[in-house]
């Protein structure tokens, strides 16, 4: 883009975080995501610039640097929402079962489906398949603002634990790709989720003491540049990294839980509660940024060629299906009859995107599977679209009949008077 010069970027970044403000304002009065509009202006943006003469560019290293930031910042965000609290235990065992049977139905489905039509190996399937299950909370968690409480806190646990639990089944079978021994394998996995835990432990007890005395406005910053490093330096002893940022997030935002007795004396509880709601504001704002810039390059990167293929659309509706019956099958069994409108909440978005272009080339597959991802991440977008909007055409509903019946009772109890 050689017409822009550096004012011409500057208008152009300014430009592009208001339109994703208003696409915000308009996805929580429609229920439309977000996301899906960012993908559409980035596939815009994408040909526009083709039909001027510009070249396509290799957008693989900052949609990879955009997707580990925005990672850690919607698990940190999402972390910072959770409230661990004795009543609440019975929703976060629920959500975490559902999490991981849900992820794990779907992995094992799509991935002998794969293994069947495109006659490869069950574990270099179950590399493609992993992503293809994770439930985006990048998309789940701006959009479930008109759902109840209950529902609301489920669906926040449960995005968060598919995150964690995606990352590290998808690594865990890449590392057993590696490998000839499965069950050296299997303590590596299980040694490395001991020693994060631990030292994410003693890691964020350290730096909620530290920060609650620093002074000064540029704290919150380095504060998740710091976690950026951990992030950063865990992938590269493979630890799982991404678990340091969630138990550093929950720590702190349930400061008064872990920090009692003798742990109590270090702190000063107003000042760690300023951290807390500072980082709050901070995350969320950086989340938002990120978020954007993400998602327009990824509708930036892709081809709407490869939507037209018999292949693409077959294989992606097929998954889909093994996506919706899974889900349907386990809220059931956790919840009843009332699975409406978690069932059709399960959109796939940052982190499939992510762990897609994770997989080392030499294990590729020769199916156009960057087509499919596309097609899946589209149409759940899109399920996930009409089910919120029905679920506010179902909210407007009942608000109109109790004021309708309010009103109604208001006009009889005049016409008494009056009489």
């Amino acid at each position: 883009m050689a017409f822009l010069d550096s004012y011409g970027l500057i208008i152009v970044f300014s430009l592009t975080i208001i339109v994703s403000y208003f696409f915000n304002l308009y996805a929580k009065k429609s229920g439309v995501p977000a996301v899906l509009m960012l993908i559409g202006l980035g596939i815009i943006i994408h040909y526009g610039l083709l039909l001027f003469g510009e070249k396509s560019l290799d957008l693989a290293r900052p949609l990879e640097v955009l997707g580990v930031v925005g990672l850690i910042l919607i698990v940190l965000e999402a972390a910072l929402d959770l409230r661990l609290q004795k009543e609440k235990a019975a929703l976060i065992i629920k959500s975490f079962l559902v999490a991981l049977l849900g992820l794990g139905g779907t992995v094992y489905l799509s991935a002998f489906s794969l293994s069947y039509f495109l006659h490869i190996e069950f574990l270099n399937a179950l590399l493609y398949t992993i992503p293809l299950s994770v439930l985006s909370s990048a998309i789940i968690l701006p959009s479930i603002d008109d759902l109840g409480e209950d529902k609301r806190e489920f669906m926040i646990y449960e995005s968060t634990f598919s995150d964690i639990i995606g990352i590290v089944g998808f690594y865990s079978v890449l590392t057993m790709l590696g490998s000839s021994s499965s069950e050296g394998v299997y303590g590596e996995v299980f040694g490395n989720l001991a020693l994060t835990v631990i030292f994410s432990v003693i890691i964020s007890y350290i730096l909620i003491y530290i920060f609650q005395n620093i002074k000064g406005h540029v704290k919150l910053f380095l504060l998740i540049s710091i976690l950026l490093l951990l992030y950063a330096v865990g992938k590269m002893f493979h630890l799982s990294s991404l678990i340091i940022i969630l138990i550093f997030g929950i720590i702190l935002n349930n400061y008064k839980l872990f920090f009692k007795g003798v742990l109590g004396k270090l702190v000063n509880m107003e000042r760690v509660e300023d951290v807390l709601d500072d980082m709050k504001v901070i995350t969320a704002e950086t989340s938002f940024v990120v978020r954007t810039f993400f998602f327009i390059l990824f509708g930036w990167s892709v081809s709407l060629i490869s939507l037209l293929s018999f292949n693409v659309i077959g294989l992606g509706l097929l998954i889909l299906f093994i996506i919706y019956l899974v889900r349907a099958i386990v809220l059931f069994v956790f919840n009843g009859k009332d699975i409406m409108p978690q069932l059709f909440l399960a959109p796939r978005g940052l982190i499939t995107i992510l762990l897609f272009f994770a997989i080392p080339k030499e294990l590729a597959v020769e199916a156009d599977f960057q087509g499919v991802l596309l097609f899946i991440i589209l149409v759940s977008c899109l399920v996930m679209s009409w089910s919120l909007m029905q679920q506010k055409k179902k909210l407007a509903q009942i608000e109109e009949y109790e004021e309708g019946g309010f009103l109604g009772e208001e006009d009889s109890t005049i016409e008494v008077g009056e009489n």
